[in-house]
């Protein structure tokens, strides 16, 4: 291991003529991309993370103007992209950026990874920086922390996110709280990223839903992609945090095509995205319900309803500037999540909501989770298990009854 990790720093050694000349860089598109309008641009943060739900405002440098989604509609420049490939392209864009980034896992190398987020990034960087690992998640997500401690900028890659189950003991008490626990004199600038979620008969094993088991461990961040446009804004702007991150891909979401603009852009990992502005209802969700949801509204326009959409994005820390003034404008809230009911994020979201926004809500907070089962391996069954677009018309139906 040792051995790795020396080869590692090696391959990420650069001059500092070599590193100015990067910053410039970096600042010149900066100052460009501030100028596009449409985007959210985030530099590299520097600030520790410390948890909790208070947004932070000071990261957010450039207004929203209109949505990703509305943006792929029209006639811009840009190109068509599938989402696994747009996760690609921001990973190999921070390759060629910064040496000291490198990916880890099980099958990233010659093979490409489990869905070909890293094909062929092997034959451009090589094997130090693109490192076939053991089928061992505790051993290199450890080796990945401690790379990170020493001044790389790794991305460990689960072949899929139920695995890390397995390397819970280094996310949470290493990853989490090394620089707590040293004083500050380390900082773990990682990325744990994988599919996860409930696919197409898969089996409970390989359908599971992490985002519960990470949202307690005290200094991690933790982000959900859900279209290509802002998979690849938020794996770039994982990549260059100090803090660890975690990225949540869903496994059904990898062929989700988009067209993205050909420039560079970043987005902040702290911000939700509005989807769809409405009137009558918010509706807060992440990930693949957020497809779901937009169905749903379909109807829901038809029957008469205005709901307002928001996709969190951010897991932990929740943007609760963007929340907050929804709930404002509306008074009535949905959570639409595929994790667990039980301890999942829409518990810990209505818990912020209530805490925060009591006094503006006209009815209770509903929140539509996955039910607390295994997920069955029956195809039927398994969609039983997590929620359906009539049950969120239902829900909204009954939140607005007057």
């Amino acid at each position: 291991m040792a051995a790795v990790l020396q080869g590692l720093g090696a391959a990420a050694a650069v001059s500092s003529a070599d590193l100015l000349s990067s910053k410039r860089t970096k600042l010149a598109w900066v100052k460009s991309m501030a100028e596009r309008n449409g985007s959210v641009l985030v530099g590299r943060t520097n600030r520790r993370f410390c948890g909790g739900l208070n947004r932070r405002a000071a990261n957010v440098v450039a207004a929203k103007a209109e949505s990703p989604t509305s943006a792929a509609g029209s006639k811009q420049p840009g190109h068509e992209i599938l989402l696994f490939e747009a996760l690609r392209e921001g990973l190999k864009e921070e390759m060629d950026l910064d040496p000291h980034v490198c990916v880890m896992g099980e099958d990233v190398g010659h093979y490409g990874g489990s869905y070909k987020v890293t094909k062929d990034l092997a034959k451009e960087y090589g094997d130090l920086r693109v490192l076939d690992t053991p089928i061992a998640e505790n051993s290199f997500t450890g080796m990945g922390i401690g790379a990170a401690m020493t001044g790389l900028r790794p991305i460990v890659e689960g072949m899929n996110m139920g695995f890390l189950l397995l390397a819970f003991n280094q996310i949470s008490n290493n990853c989490g709280m090394l620089h707590y626990t040293s004083g500050g004199q380390f900082t773990i600038p990682i990325v744990i990223r994988g599919p996860g979620g409930v696919g197409r008969q898969l089996g409970a094993e390989h359908s599971q839903r992490l985002e519960s088991y990470f949202q307690s461990v005290p200094g991690l961040q933790m982000v959900a992609c859900s279209t290509p446009y802002n998979a690849k804004g938020l794996m770039k702007a994982a990549i260059r945090s100090e803090n660890p991150v975690i990225l949540f891909e869903h496994v059904l979401l990898y062929n989700l095509k988009e067209r993205i603009p050909d420039e560079e852009y970043v987005l902040s990992l702290e911000e939700a995205e509005m989807v769809r502005p409405g009137e009558h209802v918010t509706i807060l969700t992440y990930s693949r319900m957020r497809y779901h949801v937009m169905q749903a509204a379909q109807t829901l326009v038809n029957k008469g309803y205005d709901p307002e959409i928001i996709d969190i994005r951010s897991l932990k820390p929740f943007d609760l500037y963007t929340i907050g003034n929804s709930v404002k404008k509306t008074h009535r809230v949905l959570i639409v999540e595929e994790c667990m009911r039980t301890g999942g994020i829409g518990a810990s979201l209505r818990a912020a909501i209530i805490e925060n926004f009591w006094d503006y809500l006209d009815a209770p907070i509903m929140c539509l989770s996955s039910q607390d089962v295994p997920t069955p391996y029956a195809g039927t069954l398994e969609e039983w298990t997590v929620v359906q677009p009539a049950q969120i018309v239902t829900a909204v139906e009954q939140l607005c009854q007057p």
